[in-house]
């Protein structure tokens, strides 16, 4: 088996040194082996970023958007292949890793319409004889560092806006998921980038993430908070744009007029599918007392039906735990939940399938209080608690109580609460009678407080982080 190398200034490069992606449904199942990059690495795909610029930058909107579109039609084309390749190496059903390349097809879809309907403004100055044209140009090099829990997804939406708007890109996936962003690149590489407009350099964050960050004009991060909040400080010192999304603790309200079935529902797709890894999985179920015990007999019967097993497997609803440290990561708050005195109704337990990998059932919590690490800490795995609650205004005043900001959901029939909810939800995304995960990609994404930093991703949003804006004026002589 040859190594999937790194590809710079239009030229794919192997390297000395190469990590071994494994399949988390069957480790016996290696996938390939994928370069790791340098600093040196890094440096030259920044030069040959730098060095395409000008020309992409000036390149015709039609050349841009064809180049968009036909990376959208073949991942649609190919979206059942690159769908199992996703599920392979990260662990999610094939439906959902089908899914996932839709969507990254959707984002490129969407931006090579954007690039020929994005324009400036024209404006009369307040003095007579000037005018004011107001346009957006490219920000420059920009490095883009996504995460492995959508490893197809996230780097769409980062780099179709990225190469939309005129900017050369350098992009460095999860260590965990390289298969995905190498896959991604090909595609994009065959569509007619120039040399130099896209590269790709795997390897790790310590690593490549750090030469990126002190090389590049913007950064665009999704990924942990410690990484994040190392990386906004990095951009700061350097001035650079930076944008960061982040983790979340994200609360789920149940009232007690709530219908039992939607709220269940709810609760059970957005805590615990896709194994719980994901930024706007709701780990905090937030209860009113009058439908408390109800609630939880109907998620804990849900639980012990779900079918966890081998993610390309015919049935399978729930895959695994991405690797063994995040196994590790989910048993370690498992414990720390049992010892601050939660009850675990339903408790995680390492299951065996046909094939060796990283199988874990899920874990709800009740009697829990939102001071307990479980419901402070992003766990990333299939773990939820419920806290009870007396009414509306304790539930919303506890929703509210968290350092992360990014998604929150409440289940009511009252139209009263839900647009109190909306209004008052110190959240980024707010859901009603719908799992607080699930996104469309024409319309903003992000959160608030240490969930986010900087400009909204997706849709025409985007813009704002990869763009700059210029005004210019001038009097007619």
């Amino acid at each position: 088996m040859g190594v999937y190398g790194n590809f710079i200034a239009g030229e794919w490069r192997t390297g000395a040194q190469a990590s071994t992606n494994v399949n988390p449904s069957d480790t016996n199942d290696v996938i390939g082996e994928y370069a790791a990059g340098t600093r040196a690495d890094v440096e030259d795909a920044v030069a040959a970023a730098r060095q395409a610029l000008k020309g992409w930058a000036r390149q015709s909107e039609q050349t841009r958007a064809d180049i968009l579109f036909r990376v959208a039609e073949e991942l649609i084309a190919r979206r059942e292949e690159l769908g199992e390749l996703l599920s392979r190496e990260e662990g999610k059903t094939r439906a959902e890793g089908i899914g996932e390349v839709g969507r990254a097809a959707q984002v490129f879809r969407f931006f090579a319409g954007e690039v020929v309907r994005f324009g400036g403004e024209f404006l009369p100055s307040v003095r007579p004889g000037i005018d004011i044209s107001i346009r957006r140009e490219p920000v420059g090099v920009v490095g883009l560092i996504t995460p492995w829990n959508f490893p197809m997804a996230i780097p769409a939406w980062k780099i179709a806006p990225a190469l939309a708007y005129g900017n050369t890109v350098v992009l460095k996936p999860a260590d965990l998921t390289p298969a995905s962003a190498w896959a991604l690149t090909d595609i994009v590489a065959r569509a007619g980038v120039p040399a130099g407009v896209f590269n790709l350099v795997m390897g790790r964050g310590s690593v490549v993430g750090q030469a990126i960050v002190e090389t590049v004009d913007a950064v665009s991060f999704t990924g942990s908070v410690p990484t994040g909040t190392g990386i906004v400080a990095g951009a700061a010192k350097r001035m650079i744009r930076v944008q960061a999304e982040m983790g979340g603790k994200n609360p789920l309200i149940v009232m007690d007029d709530a219908d039992l079935d939607v709220a269940v529902n709810c609760a059970v797709d957005g805590s615990f599918f896709q194994t719980g890894q994901r930024c706007t999985a709701s780990s905090r179920l937030i209860v009113h007392d009058g439908i408390h015990d109800r609630f939880v007999k109907g998620v804990a019967a849900r639980l012990d039906k779900l079918v966890i097993d081998h993610a390309l497997k015919q049935g399978t609803q729930v895959g695994p735990v991405v690797d063994g440290k995040q196994l590790d990561q989910d048993f370690a708050y498992i414990e720390i939940g049992e010892n601050e005195g939660g009850r675990a109704v339903v408790r995680g337990q390492r299951l065996n399938r046909e094939t060796p990998g990283f199988y874990l059932s899920p874990t709800l919590f009740t009697e829990t209080h939102n001071d307990m690490r479980i419901n402070r800490e992003e766990v990333f795995g299939p773990v939820a608690s419920v806290i009870r609650v007396r009414d509306y205004d304790e539930a919303l005043a506890t929703a509210n109580d968290t350092s992360f900001g990014l998604s929150a959901g409440i289940v009511t029939r009252s139209q009263k609460l839900a647009q109190h909810f909306q209004a008052n939800a110190e959240s980024g995304l707010t859901m009603v009678n719908l799992p607080t995960a699930g996104l469309d990609y024409h319309v903003p994404f992000g959160g608030r407080k240490g969930s986010s930093y900087g400009p909204r991703e997706q849709g025409r949003s985007a813009a704002e982080f990869y763009t700059i804006v210029k005004t210019s004026y001038a009097q007619s002589l």
